[in-house]
């Protein structure tokens, strides 16, 4: 049996998470396991799929980047997958464990894939000190300490902090500090 599983990381991917979904469909997927949820989220349904895989089936995505958030994350998986005597197909690369080609080109590409971000996030560093020695990168925006006067006003009406997090749509514990620096 096809497996299949379709990922995007935001409500906003409709696209392209409707096109994941026709895609598994049309390679035959019997079932499909789907969320949207951040690669470093928790993915249940991820787990889900690897659950419900049995010997001789097939976990099948569109893209590796839908899969998995690491080499080191595409192992465990493609090992889960081996215990249950399954295989794992990625569509855009034509890759099917099932083969021996097929697996080793998997763990090439994963390695790839872990290299280019790994020379992302140094490129990413290098702009933000570059920017900081430049003096124009600030950082995040102070939003909890910008809200410390209404923060101060509703805690003088009475409100308790968690009330006062949901009123401003700020974390409960940007209230505590805000009230431990202002007493």
């Amino acid at each position: 049996m096809k497996v299949g599983y379709a990922r995007t990381s935001t409500m906003d991917q409709e696209a392209g998470f409707k096109a994941q979904l026709r895609d598994l469909k049309e390679v035959g997927c019997e079932k499909v396991f789907k969320e949207q949820v951040s690669a470093i989220g928790t993915r249940d349904k991820l787990d889900a799929a690897l659950d419900f895989i049995r010997d001789g089936d097939s976990l099948v995505v569109t893209k590796l980047d839908r899969l998995a958030r690491s080499t080191r994350h595409l192992g465990e998986i493609v090992e889960a997958l081996k215990g249950k005597n399954a295989d794992l197909q990625i569509l855009n690369l034509g890759i099917d464990t099932s083969t021996p080609t097929g697996a080793l080109i998997l763990n090439l590409l994963g390695s790839v894939a872990e290299f280019e971000r790994a020379m992302m996030l140094e490129r990413q560093r290098e702009g933000i000190a570059k920017a900081k020695a430049d003096g124009k990168y600030k950082g995040r925006k102070p939003t909890a300490k910008a809200k410390a006067n209404k923060v101060m006003s509703l805690k003088a009406d009475g409100k308790g902090p968690t009330e006062i997090a949901h009123l401003l749509g700020i974390g409960r514990a940007s209230v505590y500090r805000i009230l431990n620096e202002q007493m």
